[in-house]
């Protein structure tokens, strides 16, 4: 029969490794919580408050130009509502799956009139007609006149380069419900960083 020998010293688990080991779940417990954190706080933000978009096309030119990155203010609009000259983001009426931006021109309940190019707008406060002031056209179309009184929950939209855009002119007023939010920042390109107003 075989007996064991032993040498006389205790053998132990190296105190570094039992130290490593602790080290490691303490990070990855740090990291879960962070990440838990991070997604409690960022995912509302993106939900209900701001989200980025990137103009698509030449509809909004020279205003917006194609491939821009924007963050849209999607808060706003829960305590207001949009005013005449706000550039907004909202699902397209005739696919909702799609996004445009659009300069806000007309506001429910009022008359718009396009005639050569002008916009005439009639409301309460101007019930013989105000003509639109819109320094930041530089493209106008004079290619099709209208007249259109919107509903109460109805915008009229028109992009700032007319000759080029899909807007209300085309598929009628945009409905509130479509409205996703207001362009707030442009961060992109670097050297046209600002705040939108």
């Amino acid at each position: 029969m075989q007996k064991e020998i032993s040498n006389g010293v205790e053998e132990k688990i190296p105190e570094k490794t039992e130290e490593k080991n602790h080290n490691f779940r303490q990070s990855a417990w740090e990291f879960i919580k962070f990440f838990l954190i991070a997604v409690l706080i960022v995912v509302p933000i993106r939900i209900w408050v701001a989200q980025p978009f990137i103009v698509s096309g030449s509809s909004m030119l020279p205003n917006f130009e194609n491939g821009e990155y924007l963050i849209v203010d999607e808060f706003s609009y829960h305590f207001r509502a949009p005013v005449r000259g706000e550039v907004i983001i909202f699902r397209a009426p005739r696919n909702t799956s799609e996004f445009y931006i659009k300069r806000i021109i007309g506001l429910p309940e009022e008359k718009v009139e396009i005639s050569d190019g002008a916009i005439t707008i009639f409301n309460n406060e101007f019930p013989e007609g105000m003509e639109l002031s819109e320094a930041y056209i530089k493209n106008i179309s004079r290619d099709r006149d209208l007249s259109l009184t919107l509903k109460p929950n109805e915008y009229f939209v028109l992009g700032d380069n007319r000759p080029m855009s899909s807007d209300s002119r085309v598929w009628g007023p945009l409905e509130e419900n479509l409205i996703i939010g207001r362009a707030w920042l442009r961060l992109w390109p670097f050297n046209k960083v600002s705040i939108l107003f």
